[in-house]
């Protein structure tokens, strides 16, 4: 593997890599830093948690250290999320310690006063904006953003942008900057439309693809085939039985997520939940206690199962199998970052096996089906070649709702993870 010390970047910007503790490039990173730093367009595809925001940061800062109009905005970062944006817009601030580089993240959901500083930014001069589609849109629908000099567009996570909805936007914005600039376009897929998208904003791009679609290989995985009405004596059971540093539990239904956050609660455990019906505020205020050991169980929708760099989490749950097999992926790939391990682990219900049977097929082999603990009865046989079947609401209770209420046979009360 390359040191960062062979590409040459400008010594200001080694200096944050230094302090960063950083010396070796990932594969993504020894791939496209030197392509981004020869002005070349660039398609860059890497699974989660292998460091893309470092392989788009690093050489468009030193691009813009080598420029000389240093008052204008020289680059432009669209992000799906506004998590996503606050996770780059931190990582620059900690790359360009030493450079004097300026940056902003720009998203919705703040307030007046956060409104009046992104304006300021946008239209007297900002070195980087990271921005979500929609709020950088409405800054630019009131005629004062300023993109006549900008030199770089980066689109991180494309493949969500796309999967949010956000094709429309992004085209909007692209037409409204100058079309002699260097576009890098960075992905954990590569499905068609991304390629679709990729002709008609990329001139001539260069194309890097890093191990695609493969759950990291520090990652223990491992599925129980349940009932529904097994799933939470099965999970108070795992978070009962395993000692763990921090835990996330992905579901797909924001009921679900709100519901075992109230009897995780219950039952005493360290838990709290992060989906979209949250004020930004409240959302960052879990995710930053998340990241300081302050709260030990995550419980989620999959507004954060990309674009969130919270580094140590030793086990994920999903507790329903997400929709889209490339989903289980980003999931996952929350664990084992950077080249540490950890566990996954999937409840299957009958209606989730032709769903789990995708998956196994895009991450080519079977993930090993663990045994039931004896008090939570038999599940139901795994099959290879279910159908596909409308799924039910969840813990079988009327209205739709998941029963939250199910315990062990166990008599034992659930302790601390």
């Amino acid at each position: 593997m390359a040191t960062f010390e062979e590409f040459g970047l400008d010594h200001s910007v080694m200096d944050g890599i230094d302090a960063m503790g950083y010396t070796t490039a990932t594969p993504i990173q020894e791939l496209t830093i030197p392509i981004s730093m020869a002005g070349r367009d660039l398609i860059g595809c890497a699974q989660t948690g292998t460091g893309k925001t470092a392989a788009y940061l690093l050489p468009t800062m030193h691009k813009i250290l080598q420029s000389k109009d240093r008052h204008s905005i020289n680059t432009l970062i669209i992000s799906p999320t506004r998590e996503l944006a606050l996770q780059i817009d931190n990582a620059i601030t900690g790359f360009a310690y030493f450079t004097g580089i300026s940056n902003i993240a720009v998203y919705g959901g703040g307030s007046g006063e956060s409104f009046d500083k992104e304006k300021k930014a946008l239209s007297t001069g900002t070195d980087i904006i990271v921005a979500t589609p929609g709020r950088l849109l409405s800054h630019m629908n009131l005629g004062y953003v300023k993109f006549d000099k900008l030199q770089t567009l980066i689109l991180d996570e494309a493949d969500r942008m796309l999967d949010m909805g956000f094709f429309d936007d992004i085209m909007r914005i692209v037409k409204m900057l100058p079309k002699h600039r260097q576009t890098l376009m960075f992905s954990a897929t590569m499905p068609p439309r991304i390629r679709q998208l990729a002709q008609q904003i990329l001139i001539n791009p260069e194309s890097v693809n890093i191990a695609m679609s493969k759950p990291a290989a520090g990652i223990k995985q491992l599925a129980y085939c349940v009932h529904d009405m097994q799933k939470i004596p099965l999970l108070l059971e795992i978070l009962r039985n395993m000692e763990f540093i921090s835990v996330i539990i992905f579901s797909s239904t924001k009921v679900n997520v709100k519901n075992m956050e109230k009897e995780l609660k219950r039952l005493g455990l360290s838990a709290a939940a992060i989906h979209s019906d949250l004020e930004q505020n409240e959302r960052e205020e879990v995710l930053r206690n998340f990241r300081n050991r302050n709260l030990k169980i995550l419980v989620a929708t999959d507004v954060v199962s990309r674009g969130i760099d919270i580094e140590n989490i030793s086990l994920v749950i999903n507790y329903d199998v997400p929709g889209d097999a490339e989903d289980y992926v980003h999931r996952v790939g929350r664990t084992a970052r950077a080249e540490t391990k950890g566990e996954a682990i999937t409840f299957i219900t009958t209606d989730d096996m032709k769903r789990f049977n995708d998956i196994e097929r895009l991450i080519g082999y079977e993930v090993e089906k663990g045994i039931l603990p004896a008090a939570l009865g038999e599940g139901p046989p795994y099959n290879k070649n279910a159908k596909f079947e409308r799924r039910k609401p969840s813990g079988g209770s009327k209205g739709g709702k998941p029963n939250f209420r199910g315990k062990p046979r166990s008599s034992n009360k659930p302790k601390q993870p």
